[in-house]
């Protein structure tokens, strides 16, 4: 095992690749039990890059492990050594259309130098076998922790993320501040214990996107409303109400010539909160936001302008730096606050730190972001969307834990060799089985919507099922994008019964056992086993 961290010295990168250090970094390796850190300080100015511990294990074929993704909508799966499953790569799609839809932007393309033969996934790892590993990041809010699966030399290794952090002689900064320990058990008790149980409310509620997409109007909004019986909890408009992203100010009064304000009335008056989605760190090239405010907008080491996908007319991340630009998200969010919404749905958050920002690290600059949303919405229930989990904790209430459910079992065939955040509902069950770890720890996991209808959808009954068992028993929220009062009785009745599910299941576990999951759990003081095929999408 060795120690390297590297940094950059009057320009020129530098390596020290002892744990003693040199004549530019001080380092100290502290131990407290199975919580180890390493400390670097300064002596002369430099700015840090990276860190990295090499060969910490040796892999057997028989290895569990996870890759969790760098953010909400990136896929994450546990996986067995011996099988050499491949990630997907976005860099290998023709570069016309990486550069018509910026499909390298979603993710930690923007940053991480994608490898031959290799795997990694960000802030919390373990191994399942003959020699068990659980280990997860303390330094969350610094720097995140990246843990790499190399099938070439079978081993780990585990890099800090700490690019752009700046020191001067005398300053200190914590490379790594991590849990590792051997005991798969024992390191889920300790993961258990450090992010304790948090005390939320399960929601049950209707978002307008997954039927309508940003095809809504007053008129549908207020016949979806109409629909739903005192069993929901939440109303939640989606994307399609503003005139474009970014201008929130802004509500397209062809769509809604009454405002919000009454529709918020309205579910209020039901007994349900109110839920509005917003993108608040983004803009799209057609807004006015865009046009009028360029200046306001993030520029890369290039000097070019940070896109963040190609969404909408394509969209561009904000200077969340520039004191304009942070009176602006207020002001925008104070706005919906005074309409009366209880509940945002915050989306793209990735944008915070898709281009460096000098002396800190990326993991500095989510951790502001997501503080200054935290602070403007005091009081107020906020659910994550596009962000990275560890960020998350104790930011928002809840987060979503996978990609967007598509109205196909896997989306259009082609989508599949596309970006790792793509839409899909074969991923995203995936994701919400995988990080439902982090359940009721870092926040209440949000797996995305379930689908009955039988109108505008593509997926066949056994997988609509499906969808709905497995975020009923590994979730938190559980949206809909129905108009249920279509349902038959049938559907009905298999809704009220997966709302048992949902409110009363216990000790919900799950075993990986090839392209099939066994999920066990608690109903009524009975177990209960099923089997999740994920190539199919449906149980037995």
């Amino acid at each position: 095992m060795r120690l390297d961290i590297e940094y950059r010295l009057k320009g020129k990168e530098e390596f020290l690749h002892t744990e003693l250090g040199n004549e530019d970094l001080k380092v100290e390796l502290l131990e407290d039990g199975d919580r180890h850190i390493v400390k670097v300080t300064a002596l002369k100015d430099l700015t840090l890059i990276r860190g990295k511990i090499n060969e910490v294990h040796n892999f057997e074929p028989n290895d569990v492990f996870p890759t969790n993704g760098y953010q909400s909508w990136t896929d994450t799966k546990e996986r067995v050594f011996k099988k050499r499953e491949k990630e997907r790569n976005v860099f290998k799609i023709p570069k016309v259309l990486l550069n018509a839809y910026a499909f390298d932007k979603y993710g930690d393309a923007v940053f991480y130098p994608y490898k031959p033969n290799t795997v990694h996934g960000y802030d919390i790892f373990y191994i399942k076998g003959n020699k068990e590993i659980f280990s997860y990041n303390y330094n969350y809010r610094n720097a995140y922790l990246i843990f790499e699966v190399h099938y070439s030399t079978k081993t780990l290794d585990v890099l800090s993320d700490i690019y752009g952090v700046d020191l001067k002689p005398g300053e200190s900064f914590n490379v790594y501040d991590m849990y590792f320990g051997d005991s798969y058990e024992k390191g889920l008790e300790s993961f258990k214990k450090d992010f304790a149980l948090l005390q939320g409310e399960k929601v049950f509620g209707y978002t307008s996107w997954y039927n309508y997409y940003q095809n809504i109007n007053e008129s549908i909004i207020l016949r979806d409303l109409d629909s739903l019986d005192s069993r929901f909890g939440l109303f939640q408009i989606d994307d399609g109400y503003e005139t474009f992203v970014g201008d929130w100010l802004d509500v397209d009064e062809k769509k809604f010539p009454n405002g919000l304000k009454a529709i918020v009335d309205k579910i209020h008056a039901k007994g349900f909160k109110a839920g509005i989605w917003l993108a608040p760190f983004v803009g799209e090239t057609k807004s006015k936001l865009f046009n009028e405010h360029i200046d306001w907008f993030k520029r890369d080491e290039k000097g070019e302008l940070a896109k963040c996908g190609g969404n909408w007319s394509g969209f561009y991340a904000l200077d969340l730096d520039k004191k304009e630009v942070q009176e602006y998200i207020k002001k925008c969010l104070k706005h919906y606050v005074d309409l009366g919404f209880d509940f945002f749905k915050l989306d793209f958050l990735y944008a915070s730190s898709i281009a460096p920002t000098p002396g800190k690290s990326r993991a500095i600059m989510t951790t502001e972001a997501y503080q200054m949303l935290k602070d403007i919405l005091k009081g107020k229930t906020i659910l994550g969307c596009g962000a990275n989990c560890f960020s998350s904790y104790k930011m928002f209430d809840y987060l979503r834990v996978g990609p967007d459910v598509s109205l196909k079992f896997d989306d259009i065939w082609y989508m599949k060799f596309m970006h790792r955040e793509r839409i899909s509902t074969k991923i995203t069950l995936q994701n919400t089985i995988y990080r439902s770890i982090f359940n009721n720890r870092l926040f209440l996991n949000d797996p995305d919507v379930f689908l009955l209808r039988k109108e505008n959808i593509q997926m066949n009954d056994k997988q609509k099922e499906a969808l709905l068992t497995i975020n009923a028993l590994f979730g938190s929220v559980l949206m809909t994008s129905d108009n249920i009062a279509t349902y038959d009785e049938k559907t009905k009745a298999l809704l009220e019964k997966k709302l048992e599910l949902f409110y009363h299941a216990s000790d919900v576990s799950y075993k990986k056992r090839g392209q099939k999951i066994d999920i066990k759990y608690q109903l009524n003081g009975k177990e209960h086993k099923i089997t999740y095929n994920t190539k199919k999408g449906t149980l037995s």
